[in-house]
Protein backbone atom coordinates (compact mmCIF):
# COMPACT_ATOMS: atom_id res chain seq x y z
CA UNK A 1 0.00 0.00 0.00
CA UNK A 2 1.38 3.48 -0.85
CA UNK A 3 2.30 5.68 2.11
CA UNK A 4 3.80 9.06 2.96
CA UNK A 5 5.70 9.70 6.21
CA UNK A 6 6.78 13.15 7.42
CA UNK A 7 9.36 13.31 10.22
CA UNK A 8 10.48 16.42 12.09
CA UNK A 9 9.42 18.80 9.32
CA UNK A 10 10.22 22.47 9.86
CA UNK A 11 9.41 25.21 7.35
CA UNK A 12 9.27 29.00 7.42
CA UNK A 13 7.92 31.79 5.23
CA UNK A 14 10.36 33.92 3.18
CA UNK A 15 10.28 36.55 5.94
CA UNK A 16 11.21 33.97 8.57
CA UNK A 17 7.81 33.30 10.16
CA UNK A 18 7.48 29.72 11.36
CA UNK A 19 4.87 27.65 9.48
CA UNK A 20 5.69 24.06 10.37
CA UNK A 21 7.68 23.13 13.47
CA UNK A 22 9.02 19.62 14.03
CA UNK A 23 5.97 18.09 12.35
CA UNK A 24 5.42 14.31 12.38
CA UNK A 25 2.57 12.98 10.22
CA UNK A 26 1.78 9.97 8.06
CA UNK A 27 -0.71 9.10 5.30
CA UNK A 28 -1.51 5.49 4.43
CA UNK A 29 -3.90 5.70 1.52
CA UNK A 30 -7.54 6.73 1.61
CA UNK A 31 -8.85 10.26 1.19
CA UNK A 32 -7.57 12.75 3.77
CA UNK A 33 -8.75 16.35 4.06
CA UNK A 34 -6.19 18.92 5.19
CA UNK A 35 -7.96 21.87 6.84
CA UNK A 36 -6.93 24.95 8.81
CA UNK A 37 -7.02 28.71 8.71
CA UNK A 38 -5.42 30.68 5.89
CA UNK A 39 -1.69 31.13 6.29
CA UNK A 40 -1.19 28.12 8.57
CA UNK A 41 0.91 26.27 5.95
CA UNK A 42 -1.41 23.82 4.14
CA UNK A 43 -0.13 24.62 0.63
CA UNK A 44 3.45 24.67 1.90
CA UNK A 45 2.97 21.18 3.32
CA UNK A 46 1.62 19.86 0.00
CA UNK A 47 4.56 21.42 -1.88
CA UNK A 48 7.04 19.78 0.50
CA UNK A 49 5.34 16.38 0.06
CA UNK A 50 5.39 16.83 -3.73
CA UNK A 51 9.09 17.78 -3.70
CA UNK A 52 8.42 21.26 -5.08
CA UNK A 53 9.77 22.90 -1.93
CA UNK A 54 12.45 21.85 0.52
CA UNK A 55 11.87 22.07 4.28
CA UNK A 56 14.36 23.77 6.58
CA UNK A 57 14.62 20.50 8.50
CA UNK A 58 13.08 17.04 8.56
CA UNK A 59 12.43 14.34 5.98
CA UNK A 60 9.69 13.09 3.66
CA UNK A 61 9.63 9.42 2.74
CA UNK A 62 7.07 7.77 0.48
CA UNK A 63 6.27 4.56 -1.31
CA UNK A 64 4.60 4.96 -4.69
CA UNK A 65 4.27 7.93 -7.02
CA UNK A 66 2.88 11.37 -6.14
CA UNK A 67 1.10 13.90 -8.35
CA UNK A 68 -0.06 17.38 -7.38
CA UNK A 69 -2.78 19.70 -8.65
CA UNK A 70 -1.88 23.35 -8.07
CA UNK A 71 -4.35 26.15 -7.25
CA UNK A 72 -3.86 27.85 -10.64
CA UNK A 73 -2.77 26.91 -14.16
CA UNK A 74 -0.63 29.43 -16.06
CA UNK A 75 -0.66 28.92 -19.84
CA UNK A 76 1.07 30.28 -22.92
CA UNK A 77 -0.82 31.36 -26.03
CA UNK A 78 -0.15 28.20 -28.07
CA UNK A 79 -0.14 25.59 -25.31
CA UNK A 80 -2.59 22.75 -25.87
CA UNK A 81 -4.25 20.24 -23.60
CA UNK A 82 -1.82 17.62 -24.97
CA UNK A 83 1.11 19.83 -23.91
CA UNK A 84 -0.33 20.10 -20.41
CA UNK A 85 -0.68 16.31 -20.27
CA UNK A 86 2.84 15.80 -21.62
CA UNK A 87 1.60 13.55 -24.44
CA UNK A 88 2.19 15.72 -27.53
CA UNK A 89 5.06 13.61 -28.87
CA UNK A 90 3.31 10.33 -28.03
CA UNK A 91 0.17 11.42 -29.91
CA UNK A 92 2.28 12.61 -32.84
CA UNK A 93 3.85 9.16 -33.01
CA UNK A 94 0.40 7.52 -33.08
CA UNK A 95 -0.62 9.87 -35.90
CA UNK A 96 2.48 9.03 -37.94
CA UNK A 97 1.96 5.33 -37.26
CA UNK A 98 -1.61 5.61 -38.52
CA UNK A 99 -0.31 7.30 -41.70
CA UNK A 100 2.36 4.61 -42.15
CA UNK A 101 5.31 6.96 -41.52
CA UNK A 102 6.63 5.50 -38.24
CA UNK A 103 9.77 3.34 -38.02
CA UNK A 104 9.82 -0.15 -36.54
CA UNK A 105 11.55 1.11 -33.38
CA UNK A 106 8.91 3.86 -32.99
CA UNK A 107 6.09 1.37 -33.46
CA UNK A 108 7.56 -0.78 -30.71
CA UNK A 109 7.51 2.15 -28.27
CA UNK A 110 4.08 3.53 -29.19
CA UNK A 111 1.43 3.82 -26.46
CA UNK A 112 -1.44 2.24 -28.34
CA UNK A 113 -3.99 2.75 -25.55
CA UNK A 114 -3.08 6.43 -24.99
CA UNK A 115 -6.02 7.96 -26.88
CA UNK A 116 -8.50 5.76 -25.00
CA UNK A 117 -6.85 6.66 -21.68
CA UNK A 118 -7.06 10.37 -22.52
CA UNK A 119 -10.75 10.04 -23.37
CA UNK A 120 -11.37 8.22 -20.08
CA UNK A 121 -9.49 10.88 -18.10
CA UNK A 122 -11.43 13.70 -19.81
CA UNK A 123 -14.67 11.92 -19.01
CA UNK A 124 -13.74 11.48 -15.36
CA UNK A 125 -13.28 15.24 -14.90
CA UNK A 126 -16.24 16.17 -17.13
CA UNK A 127 -14.22 18.22 -19.64
CA UNK A 128 -15.62 18.46 -23.18
CA UNK A 129 -12.35 19.09 -25.04
CA UNK A 130 -9.70 17.28 -27.04
CA UNK A 131 -5.90 17.04 -26.92
CA UNK A 132 -5.52 19.81 -29.55
CA UNK A 133 -7.68 22.31 -27.58
CA UNK A 134 -5.79 25.51 -26.74
CA UNK A 135 -5.66 26.11 -23.00
CA UNK A 136 -6.01 29.85 -23.64
CA UNK A 137 -9.48 29.12 -25.08
CA UNK A 138 -10.65 27.55 -21.83
CA UNK A 139 -12.21 29.35 -18.87
CA UNK A 140 -10.50 29.31 -15.49
CA UNK A 141 -12.73 26.47 -14.32
CA UNK A 142 -12.09 24.47 -17.48
CA UNK A 143 -8.33 24.91 -17.02
CA UNK A 144 -8.65 23.50 -13.53
CA UNK A 145 -10.42 20.48 -14.99
CA UNK A 146 -7.71 20.19 -17.65
CA UNK A 147 -4.99 20.16 -14.99
CA UNK A 148 -6.95 17.55 -13.05
CA UNK A 149 -7.27 15.47 -16.22
CA UNK A 150 -3.48 15.63 -16.75
CA UNK A 151 -3.00 14.46 -13.17
CA UNK A 152 -5.45 11.57 -13.52
CA UNK A 153 -3.78 10.44 -16.75
CA UNK A 154 -0.48 9.80 -14.94
CA UNK A 155 -2.28 7.45 -12.49
CA UNK A 156 -0.20 8.37 -9.41
CA UNK A 157 -0.48 6.40 -6.17
CA UNK A 158 -1.12 9.64 -4.24
CA UNK A 159 -2.81 12.76 -5.59
CA UNK A 160 -2.36 16.08 -3.82
CA UNK A 161 -5.19 18.53 -4.55
CA UNK A 162 -4.94 22.19 -3.52
CA UNK A 163 -8.42 23.79 -3.56
CA UNK A 164 -9.56 21.66 -6.54
CA UNK A 165 -13.09 23.13 -6.73
CA UNK A 166 -12.08 26.81 -6.78
CA UNK A 167 -13.45 28.58 -9.89
CA UNK A 168 -15.49 25.53 -10.89
CA UNK A 169 -19.17 25.72 -11.73
CA UNK A 170 -21.67 23.35 -10.17
CA UNK A 171 -21.07 20.65 -12.79
CA UNK A 172 -17.30 20.93 -12.35
CA UNK A 173 -17.55 20.63 -8.58
CA UNK A 174 -19.70 17.54 -8.98
CA UNK A 175 -17.06 16.04 -11.30
CA UNK A 176 -14.30 16.52 -8.73
CA UNK A 177 -16.44 14.99 -5.97
CA UNK A 178 -17.30 12.04 -8.22
CA UNK A 179 -13.64 11.58 -9.17
CA UNK A 180 -12.54 11.47 -5.53
CA UNK A 181 -15.36 9.13 -4.57
CA UNK A 182 -13.98 6.57 -7.04
CA UNK A 183 -10.27 7.18 -6.33
CA UNK A 184 -8.92 3.91 -4.96
CA UNK A 185 -5.39 4.84 -3.84
CA UNK A 186 -4.30 7.86 -1.77
CA UNK A 187 -5.50 11.46 -1.85
CA UNK A 188 -4.63 14.50 0.28
CA UNK A 189 -7.03 17.37 -0.32
CA UNK A 190 -6.75 21.00 0.84
CA UNK A 191 -10.22 22.47 0.50
CA UNK A 192 -12.87 24.67 2.09
CA UNK A 193 -15.64 23.04 0.02
CA UNK A 194 -17.79 21.46 2.72
CA UNK A 195 -19.66 19.27 0.25
CA UNK A 196 -16.34 17.82 -0.90
CA UNK A 197 -15.05 17.48 2.67
CA UNK A 198 -18.07 15.39 3.61
CA UNK A 199 -16.76 12.66 1.26
CA UNK A 200 -13.36 12.36 2.98
CA UNK A 201 -12.27 9.35 5.03
CA UNK A 202 -10.23 11.38 7.53
CA UNK A 203 -9.55 15.01 8.42
CA UNK A 204 -6.22 16.48 9.52
CA UNK A 205 -6.36 19.95 11.04
CA UNK A 206 -3.37 22.29 10.99
CA UNK A 207 -3.20 25.07 13.61
CA UNK A 208 -0.49 27.20 15.17
CA UNK A 209 -0.30 24.53 17.89
CA UNK A 210 0.48 21.68 15.46
CA UNK A 211 -1.56 19.03 13.65
CA UNK A 212 -4.39 16.79 14.86
CA UNK A 213 -5.87 13.83 12.99
CA UNK A 214 -9.62 13.19 13.17
CA UNK A 215 -10.88 9.84 11.88
CA UNK A 216 -13.85 10.98 9.84
CA UNK A 217 -15.37 13.48 7.43
CA UNK A 218 -16.28 17.14 7.92
CA UNK A 219 -19.35 16.55 10.11
CA UNK A 220 -17.40 14.22 12.39
CA UNK A 221 -14.59 16.76 12.64
CA UNK A 222 -16.96 19.61 13.53
CA UNK A 223 -18.59 17.59 16.30
CA UNK A 224 -15.19 16.81 17.78
CA UNK A 225 -14.17 20.47 17.54
CA UNK A 226 -17.30 21.57 19.38
CA UNK A 227 -16.45 19.17 22.21
CA UNK A 228 -12.86 20.45 22.31
CA UNK A 229 -14.04 24.06 22.46
CA UNK A 230 -16.39 23.26 25.34
CA UNK A 231 -13.54 21.48 27.17
CA UNK A 232 -11.18 24.43 26.61
CA UNK A 233 -13.76 26.86 27.96
CA UNK A 234 -14.27 24.62 31.02
CA UNK A 235 -10.50 24.46 31.60
CA UNK A 236 -10.22 28.25 31.30
CA UNK A 237 -13.05 28.82 33.78
CA UNK A 238 -11.48 26.33 36.21
CA UNK A 239 -8.02 27.95 35.94
CA UNK A 240 -9.44 31.47 36.41
CA UNK A 241 -11.39 30.26 39.48
CA UNK A 242 -8.20 28.84 41.02
CA UNK A 243 -6.30 32.08 40.30
CA UNK A 244 -9.03 34.02 42.10
CA UNK A 245 -9.00 31.57 45.04
CA UNK A 246 -5.20 31.79 45.44
CA UNK A 247 -5.34 35.58 45.20
CA UNK A 248 -8.06 35.79 47.85
CA UNK A 249 -6.29 33.32 50.17
CA UNK A 250 -3.00 35.19 49.83
CA UNK A 251 -4.71 38.48 50.60
CA UNK A 252 -6.46 37.04 53.71
CA UNK A 253 -3.21 35.56 55.03
CA UNK A 254 -1.46 38.86 54.48
CA UNK A 255 -4.20 40.66 56.41
CA UNK A 256 -4.06 38.12 59.29
CA UNK A 257 -0.27 38.37 59.42
CA UNK A 258 -0.48 42.15 59.53
CA UNK A 259 -2.91 41.94 62.46
CA UNK A 260 -0.75 39.34 64.24
CA UNK A 261 2.42 41.35 63.70
CA UNK A 262 0.69 44.41 65.09
CA UNK A 263 -0.45 42.55 68.22
CA UNK A 264 3.05 41.14 68.80
CA UNK A 265 4.63 44.53 68.48
CA UNK A 266 2.20 45.93 71.06
CA UNK A 267 2.98 43.10 73.54
CA UNK A 268 6.72 43.57 73.13
CA UNK A 269 6.29 47.29 73.65
CA UNK A 270 4.46 46.59 76.96
CA UNK A 271 7.07 44.05 78.08
CA UNK A 272 4.44 41.26 78.42
CA UNK A 273 6.61 38.74 76.48
CA UNK A 274 10.25 37.75 77.06
CA UNK A 275 12.49 39.02 74.24
CA UNK A 276 13.85 35.51 73.38
CA UNK A 277 10.33 34.02 73.09
CA UNK A 278 9.10 36.95 71.02
CA UNK A 279 12.05 36.55 68.66
CA UNK A 280 11.47 32.81 68.26
CA UNK A 281 7.79 33.32 67.53
CA UNK A 282 8.65 35.99 64.99
CA UNK A 283 11.15 33.66 63.24
CA UNK A 284 8.58 30.81 63.09
CA UNK A 285 5.94 33.18 61.75
CA UNK A 286 8.27 34.50 59.08
CA UNK A 287 9.30 30.97 58.05
CA UNK A 288 5.67 29.83 57.86
CA UNK A 289 4.73 32.96 55.97
CA UNK A 290 7.57 32.36 53.49
CA UNK A 291 6.52 28.72 52.93
CA UNK A 292 2.91 29.74 52.43
CA UNK A 293 3.90 32.45 49.99
CA UNK A 294 6.01 30.01 47.92
CA UNK A 295 3.20 27.44 47.84
CA UNK A 296 0.67 30.10 46.89
CA UNK A 297 2.96 31.44 44.17
CA UNK A 298 3.44 27.93 42.71
CA UNK A 299 -0.31 27.33 42.72
CA UNK A 300 -0.94 30.72 41.12
CA UNK A 301 1.78 30.25 38.48
CA UNK A 302 0.39 26.83 37.55
CA UNK A 303 -3.15 28.22 37.28
CA UNK A 304 -1.96 31.19 35.19
CA UNK A 305 -0.09 28.87 32.80
CA UNK A 306 -3.14 26.59 32.47
CA UNK A 307 -5.37 29.61 31.83
CA UNK A 308 -2.99 30.87 29.12
CA UNK A 309 -2.95 27.43 27.47
CA UNK A 310 -6.76 27.26 27.57
CA UNK A 311 -7.06 30.75 26.07
CA UNK A 312 -4.70 29.75 23.27
CA UNK A 313 -6.80 26.66 22.55
CA UNK A 314 -9.94 28.80 22.50
CA UNK A 315 -8.25 31.29 20.15
CA UNK A 316 -7.52 28.42 17.77
CA UNK A 317 -10.91 26.73 18.15
CA UNK A 318 -13.20 29.76 18.38
CA UNK A 319 -14.58 30.77 14.96
CA UNK A 320 -14.24 34.33 13.74
CA UNK A 321 -17.33 36.36 14.67
CA UNK A 322 -18.99 39.15 12.72
CA UNK A 323 -21.49 41.70 13.99
CA UNK A 324 -22.89 44.22 11.53
CA UNK A 325 -24.67 47.52 12.18
CA UNK A 326 -27.90 48.27 10.31
CA UNK A 327 -27.85 49.65 6.77
CA UNK A 328 -31.15 51.46 7.34
CA UNK A 329 -32.58 50.06 4.07
CA UNK A 330 -36.43 50.23 3.98
CA UNK A 331 -38.07 46.87 3.25
CA UNK A 332 -39.96 48.07 0.16
CA UNK A 333 -37.27 50.17 -1.47
CA UNK A 334 -36.14 49.23 -4.98
CA UNK A 335 -32.40 48.61 -4.89
CA UNK A 336 -31.59 47.46 -8.43
CA UNK A 337 -33.48 47.13 -11.73
CA UNK A 338 -32.39 45.66 -15.07
CA UNK A 339 -34.70 46.02 -18.08
CA UNK A 340 -34.10 43.93 -21.24
CA UNK A 341 -30.33 44.21 -20.96
CA UNK A 342 -28.05 43.02 -23.74
CA UNK A 343 -24.26 43.24 -23.55
CA UNK A 344 -20.97 41.70 -24.57
CA UNK A 345 -17.37 42.65 -25.27
CA UNK A 346 -16.31 44.41 -28.47
CA UNK A 347 -17.84 42.89 -31.59
CA UNK A 348 -18.17 39.40 -30.09
CA UNK A 349 -21.63 37.85 -29.73
CA UNK A 350 -23.71 38.96 -26.75
CA UNK A 351 -22.93 37.24 -23.47
CA UNK A 352 -26.11 38.50 -21.79
CA UNK A 353 -29.22 39.08 -23.89
CA UNK A 354 -32.71 40.20 -22.83
CA UNK A 355 -32.11 39.98 -19.07
CA UNK A 356 -34.58 41.70 -16.70
CA UNK A 357 -35.02 41.56 -12.93
CA UNK A 358 -35.62 43.81 -9.91
CA UNK A 359 -34.06 43.58 -6.45
CA UNK A 360 -36.11 45.03 -3.60
CA UNK A 361 -35.38 45.57 0.10
CA UNK A 362 -33.46 42.85 1.88
CA UNK A 363 -33.68 40.35 -0.97
CA UNK A 364 -30.79 37.97 -1.51
CA UNK A 365 -30.21 36.85 -5.08
CA UNK A 366 -27.73 34.16 -6.05
CA UNK A 367 -26.35 34.27 -9.59
CA UNK A 368 -25.26 30.91 -10.92
CA UNK A 369 -24.58 29.24 -14.24
CA UNK A 370 -21.83 27.31 -16.03
CA UNK A 371 -18.38 28.83 -16.48
CA UNK A 372 -18.52 31.42 -19.27
CA UNK A 373 -22.26 32.13 -18.90
CA UNK A 374 -21.71 35.79 -17.99
CA UNK A 375 -21.85 35.94 -14.18
CA UNK A 376 -18.89 38.29 -13.82
CA UNK A 377 -20.14 40.24 -16.86
CA UNK A 378 -23.45 40.79 -15.06
CA UNK A 379 -21.63 42.21 -12.04
CA UNK A 380 -19.64 44.52 -14.34
CA UNK A 381 -22.98 45.79 -15.72
CA UNK A 382 -24.44 46.41 -12.26
CA UNK A 383 -21.34 48.22 -11.00
CA UNK A 384 -21.03 50.40 -14.12
CA UNK A 385 -17.75 48.95 -15.38
CA UNK A 386 -19.52 47.72 -18.53
CA UNK A 387 -22.24 49.54 -20.46
CA UNK A 388 -25.23 47.68 -21.92
CA UNK A 389 -25.60 47.49 -25.70
CA UNK A 390 -29.31 47.90 -25.15
CA UNK A 391 -31.72 48.03 -22.24
CA UNK A 392 -31.09 49.80 -18.94
CA UNK A 393 -29.38 49.18 -15.59
CA UNK A 394 -30.36 51.31 -12.59
CA UNK A 395 -28.85 51.10 -9.09
CA UNK A 396 -30.81 53.15 -6.55
CA UNK A 397 -28.58 52.85 -3.45
CA UNK A 398 -24.95 52.94 -2.45
CA UNK A 399 -23.21 49.62 -2.97
CA UNK A 400 -19.90 47.86 -2.42
CA UNK A 401 -18.35 45.21 -4.64
CA UNK A 402 -16.05 42.55 -3.29
CA UNK A 403 -14.64 40.90 -6.39
CA UNK A 404 -12.17 38.01 -6.41
CA UNK A 405 -9.22 40.44 -6.64
CA UNK A 406 -10.66 42.69 -3.85
CA UNK A 407 -9.84 45.63 -6.13
CA UNK A 408 -11.43 48.16 -3.76
CA UNK A 409 -8.29 47.86 -1.60
CA UNK A 410 -5.19 49.82 -2.60
CA UNK A 411 -2.35 47.24 -2.72
CA UNK A 412 0.43 49.60 -1.62
CA UNK A 413 -1.33 50.70 1.57
CA UNK A 414 -1.89 48.95 4.87
CA UNK A 415 -5.18 47.36 5.94
CA UNK A 416 -5.57 50.14 8.52
CA UNK A 417 -5.04 52.90 5.94
CA UNK A 418 -7.51 51.27 3.56
CA UNK A 419 -10.12 51.07 6.32
CA UNK A 420 -9.75 54.76 7.17
CA UNK A 421 -9.90 55.66 3.45
CA UNK A 422 -13.11 53.66 2.89
CA UNK A 423 -14.62 54.81 6.22
CA UNK A 424 -13.54 58.48 6.46
CA UNK A 425 -15.69 59.12 9.53
CA UNK A 426 -14.01 56.43 11.64
CA UNK A 427 -11.39 57.31 14.26
CA UNK A 428 -8.36 55.17 15.18
CA UNK A 429 -10.13 53.33 18.02
CA UNK A 430 -13.12 52.40 15.85
CA UNK A 431 -10.78 51.30 13.07
CA UNK A 432 -8.70 49.05 15.32
CA UNK A 433 -11.79 47.57 16.98
CA UNK A 434 -13.38 46.76 13.61
CA UNK A 435 -10.21 45.18 12.22
CA UNK A 436 -9.72 43.15 15.41
CA UNK A 437 -13.16 41.57 14.88
CA UNK A 438 -11.80 40.27 11.58
CA UNK A 439 -8.63 38.94 13.26
CA UNK A 440 -6.37 41.82 12.23
CA UNK A 441 -5.13 42.74 15.69
CA UNK A 442 -2.29 45.06 16.66
CA UNK A 443 0.57 44.79 14.12
CA UNK A 444 -1.51 42.57 11.80
CA UNK A 445 -3.62 45.64 10.94
CA UNK A 446 -0.50 47.33 9.56
CA UNK A 447 0.20 44.65 6.94
CA UNK A 448 0.50 45.97 3.39
CA UNK A 449 -2.36 44.64 1.26
CA UNK A 450 -0.07 43.41 -1.55
CA UNK A 451 1.62 41.02 0.93
CA UNK A 452 -1.63 39.29 1.97
CA UNK A 453 -2.78 35.86 0.87
CA UNK A 454 -6.01 35.58 -1.14
CA UNK A 455 -8.02 34.64 1.94
CA UNK A 456 -6.48 37.39 4.08
CA UNK A 457 -7.18 39.93 1.35
CA UNK A 458 -10.87 39.06 1.12
CA UNK A 459 -11.14 39.13 4.91
CA UNK A 460 -9.51 42.59 4.87
CA UNK A 461 -11.99 43.70 2.21
CA UNK A 462 -14.90 42.47 4.32
CA UNK A 463 -13.51 44.31 7.34
CA UNK A 464 -13.16 47.58 5.41
CA UNK A 465 -16.61 47.38 3.81
CA UNK A 466 -18.69 45.92 6.63
CA UNK A 467 -16.75 47.11 9.67
CA UNK A 468 -17.81 50.76 9.42
CA UNK A 469 -20.68 52.39 11.27
CA UNK A 470 -23.06 52.12 8.29
CA UNK A 471 -22.56 49.29 5.78
CA UNK A 472 -23.78 49.94 2.21
CA UNK A 473 -27.41 48.93 1.50
CA UNK A 474 -26.33 46.73 -1.43
CA UNK A 475 -23.47 44.27 -1.18
CA UNK A 476 -22.20 42.55 -4.34
CA UNK A 477 -20.04 39.46 -3.87
CA UNK A 478 -18.16 37.59 -6.61
CA UNK A 479 -17.30 34.04 -5.49
CA UNK A 480 -16.62 35.22 -1.93
CA UNK A 481 -15.75 31.78 -0.55
CA UNK A 482 -13.04 30.94 -3.08
CA UNK A 483 -10.06 31.92 -0.91
CA UNK A 484 -11.46 31.93 2.63
CA UNK A 485 -10.81 29.21 5.16
CA UNK A 486 -13.88 27.42 6.51
CA UNK A 487 -13.93 29.23 9.85
CA UNK A 488 -13.96 32.57 8.02
CA UNK A 489 -16.68 31.35 5.64
CA UNK A 490 -18.88 30.34 8.55
CA UNK A 491 -18.25 33.68 10.26
CA UNK A 492 -19.14 35.51 7.04
CA UNK A 493 -22.31 33.44 6.78
CA UNK A 494 -23.28 34.43 10.32
CA UNK A 495 -22.58 38.09 9.56
CA UNK A 496 -24.48 38.09 6.27
CA UNK A 497 -27.49 36.45 7.91
CA UNK A 498 -27.59 39.47 10.22
CA UNK A 499 -27.00 41.94 7.36
CA UNK A 500 -30.21 43.87 6.64
CA UNK A 501 -29.24 45.10 3.17
CA UNK A 502 -29.66 43.52 -0.25
CA UNK A 503 -27.25 40.86 -1.51
CA UNK A 504 -26.26 40.00 -5.07
CA UNK A 505 -23.96 36.98 -4.93
CA UNK A 506 -22.16 34.99 -7.59
CA UNK A 507 -21.35 31.61 -6.06
CA UNK A 508 -21.37 27.90 -6.78
CA UNK A 509 -21.07 27.05 -3.08
CA UNK A 510 -24.50 25.63 -2.24
CA UNK A 511 -23.77 25.33 1.47
CA UNK A 512 -22.86 29.03 1.56
CA UNK A 513 -25.94 30.12 -0.41
CA UNK A 514 -28.26 28.14 1.85
CA UNK A 515 -26.56 29.51 4.97
CA UNK A 516 -27.10 33.16 3.91
CA UNK A 517 -30.72 32.45 2.94
CA UNK A 518 -30.32 33.25 -0.77
CA UNK A 519 -33.93 32.45 -1.64
CA UNK A 520 -33.87 34.08 -5.09
CA UNK A 521 -31.89 32.32 -7.78
CA UNK A 522 -30.93 33.54 -11.23
CA UNK A 523 -29.49 30.78 -13.43
CA UNK A 524 -27.68 32.15 -16.47
CA UNK A 525 -27.68 29.87 -19.54
CA UNK A 526 -24.44 29.09 -21.41
CA UNK A 527 -23.53 32.07 -23.59
CA UNK A 528 -22.85 31.80 -27.31
CA UNK A 529 -19.17 32.44 -26.59
CA UNK A 530 -19.06 29.57 -24.06
CA UNK A 531 -20.90 27.21 -26.43
CA UNK A 532 -18.29 27.84 -29.14
CA UNK A 533 -15.43 26.69 -26.91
Amino acid sequence: MPSITLSGLTATTPDGRALLQNLDLSFDGGRTALVGRNGVGKTTLLEIIAGIRRPQAGTVSSTGTIGMLRQSVQVSAQETLADLMGVTEALDLLRRADEGHATADELASAEWTLEARIATALGRVGLDAGPSTLLSALSGGQRTRAALCALVLTEPDFILLDEPTNNLDREGRASVIELLSTWRTGAIVVSHDRELLETMDATVEMTSLGVTRYGGNWSHYRKRKALELAAARHDLADAERRIAEVTRATQLKAERKARSDGAGQRKRAKGDMPRILAGARQDRAQATSGDDARIAERRRTQAVEEAAAARQRIEVLQPLSMQLPSTGLPAGRTVLRLDSVCTGYGTAPAIIDGLSFTLTGRERMAISGPNGSGKTTLLALVTGRLAPRSGSVRVYTDFALLDQQVSLLQPSRSIRDNFLRINPGADENACRAALARYMFRAEAALQIVSTLSGGQMLRAGLACVLGGTRPPPLLILDEPTNHLDIESIEAMEAGLRAYDGALLVVSHDEAFLEAIDATRRLELPPSEVARRR
